[in-house]
């Protein structure tokens, strides 16, 4: 092996590498962050019930989908389908699939979707509305897809929730983290061992090169 030869080894593995250590550090960063204070609302206030990507992502050409987990299935539905608070697929709503009483009362920001802003709006809430509310996007290469996000309806609420989604205070990411018991060994290594494998190519070749001079 010549200098040159080493000189484009040296380079080549360099490049890949800066390729690829900002996109697995990326992949394992991203997760969507809900609330873990639950949000309160009267009957027929409007509310927002807060989640946005961390760090910022696009998610406009990504299916956003939003449901109620402790929800039962109908049982009259002999099928067993899946129904949503919101389903956004196709950068548009999909009605088909939605809780008949949340009919013409949801609305995502759109606008938002390429900040990472998937906050769902409900219009006139009702009691039957309280519960836990489960935003997920399920096709995120993240190890933390979704988020819970409560809301309790009570009658003694005198004032809305804000309707301006970028005024609302969301916890650190790393309290999302804990709450559930924080993401995998493997997601928060990935860029550490990207870069001491970094680091031993480069001696290795180095070294190489170095014994190759002194022939």
């Amino acid at each position: 092996m010549d200098k040159e030869e080493s000189s484009v080894s040296v380079s080549t593995i360099f490049t890949f590498l800066l390729l690829l250590s900002p996109i697995v550090s990326l992949e394992g960063q991203l997760h969507v962050v809900g609330s873990l204070q639950p949000i309160v609302a009267a009957p027929g206030d409007d509310v927002i019930l807060p989640c946005h990507m961390e760090p910022k992502f696009n998610v406009a050409g990504l299916t956003v989908e939003w449901s109620r987990p402790d929800r039962r299935p109908d049982p009259n539905d002999r099928l067993s389908r899946v129904e949503y608070v919101h389903l956004y697929r196709d950068a548009r709503e999909v009605p088909d699939m939605k809780i008949p009483s949340y009919i013409g009362r949801t609305a995502l920001f759109t606008d938002g979707l390429r900040e990472g802003n998937i906050s769902l709006r409900i219009t006139n809430v009702i009691q039957e509305d309280e519960g836990r509310y489960r935003c997920f996007i399920p096709k995120l290469k993240s190890q933390t897809k979704s988020s819970i996000v409560r809301l309790i309806v009570a009658e003694t609420v005198t004032t809305e929730t804000p309707l301006h989604p970028e005024t609302l205070s969301t916890p650190h990411p790393m309290d999302e983290f804990h709450s559930k018991g924080g993401l995998s060994h493997r997601s928060r290594l990935i860029p550490l061992v990207v870069f001491c494998v970094f680091i031993l190519l480069c001696v290795a070749v180095a070294g190489r090169w170095f014994t190759e001079l002194k022939h």
